[in-house]
């Protein structure tokens, strides 16, 4: 086996190695940093869970939802106060922390295995299928509950981003970057064509639909959360599986396969992760856009380019990002509810704007990813 010695040259600064974050060397340092950032990051997660426990549109104040969550007084006999924080708020907040990980480490496999580092997580048709399934199920008259719709969507986005892992394999290319990125797009549009043929005179199934295309978290069930968290579970340990070949693929497809890594089968199993983590959340919420697009930038300008340590951050930051959101959403037109979709694409948008005007962060992040 012939390997490329500069590729797999560990030295700071040789060629296929990318830098440490924001420049910085390798060393015991940087390593501490990392955890330290790590442990902020994990730290601010769990202050945002709190406080979507703590805060709502209603009528239940913070300082009951305390007194409940600790004990006191006579908060815990409140039935009211039983269902606001254990009914509602609970199962919404693992909701929203399941959906920002899934969605950060989808978007951060997705960008590493198309080499683009404005890929998003809608890029493969998953959305689009999702939709398509809900819209099928509610024509069917099958889609009525949480639960059957959740059904429907996570079917839909599967076999969505089954063609369009089909159709990009097609070839003695193989699954390449650029045939998933077109094949991904072709079959979105499509699927979304004939998702808003249906819905063309059906009022009801439109009203039905409607929210659900918003992305919102509100009225999700435990039921929904425990359905999904094995396919995430599931998702996450492909991508970590993944990590290496993926910083082998990223120094180019000749290299990867010198290493002992087939590119083709890299990239059908990454398509196979970021689908089962996209669909899972498409289906308890749907479409939620920006997370997938800005977690991983978020990861790359903390940790640099590593793919072990970009997926955990993307994970992290992508729970934080949607936690955030989602309180925001119950106290910004308090006492109705905004969907989280809409906050995010408020936050997103500027922000995605800041990236494409810094020259320092787009150039992390379509840099090559490094070696681990």
């Amino acid at each position: 086996m012939i390997v490329d010695h500069a590729a797999t040259d560990r030295r700071p600064g040789a060629r296929g190695v990318s830098p440490t974050p924001l420049g910085g060397k390798r060393n015991r340092f940087g390593t501490r940093r990392h955890v330290v950032l790590a442990a902020l990051l994990l730290l601010a997660v769990l202050v945002a869970a709190v406080a979507s426990l703590l805060f709502g549109s209603g009528d239940t104040g913070v300082w009951r939802a305390v007194q409940f969550l600790v004990g006191g007084g006579d908060a815990r006999a409140d039935e009211h106060l039983r269902i606001v924080v254990m009914d509602l708020r609970l199962p919404r907040t693992f909701a929203a922390l399941l959906i920002g990980v899934a969605l950060g480490v989808a978007g951060a496999l997705l960008q590493a295995v198309t080499r683009n580092p404005l890929a998003e997580t809608g890029l493969l048709g998953v959305n689009a299928g999702g939709a398509l399934g809900v819209v099928s199920g509610i024509m069917l008259g099958s889609a009525g509950t949480g639960t059957a719709r959740l059904g429907w969507a996570f079917a839909g986005a599967l076999i969505v981003s089954a063609v369009v892992l089909l159709i990009a394999a097609k070839g003695s290319g193989g699954a390449s970057p650029l045939r998933l990125v077109l094949a991904g797009a072709a079959i979105g549009a499509t699927v979304r064509g004939v998702t808003a043929y249906l819905l063309l005179g059906k009022q009801a199934s439109y009203d039905e639909y409607r929210w659900w295309i918003l992305g919102s978290l509100s009225g999700v069930s435990a039921e929904s959360v425990v359905d999904v968290l094995p396919f995430v579970i599931v998702g996450v340990v492909i991508a970590l599986a993944s990590a290496r070949p993926l910083s082998a693929l990223s120094l180019g497809d000749e290299t990867a396969r010198s290493l002992g890594h087939r590119p083709k089968l890299i990239r059908s199993v990454v398509v196979v992760a970021v689908t089962l983590l996209t669909a899972a959340s498409v289906a308890v919420a749907g479409p939620v856009a920006f997370v997938g697009l800005l977690a991983p930038y978020i990861a790359r300008a903390v940790v640099g380019t590593a793919m072990v340590p970009q997926l955990l951050f993307a994970g992290l930051a992508g729970a934080l990002a949607v936690l955030v959101a989602d309180v925001a959403a119950r106290l910004v037109i308090a006492p109705y509810e905004a969907p989280v979709a809409v906050l995010l694409a408020l936050i997103g948008a500027p922000l995605l704007i800041v990236l494409a005007r810094s020259p320092r962060l787009l150039t992390l992040g379509a840099s090559k990813q490094g070696a681990l």
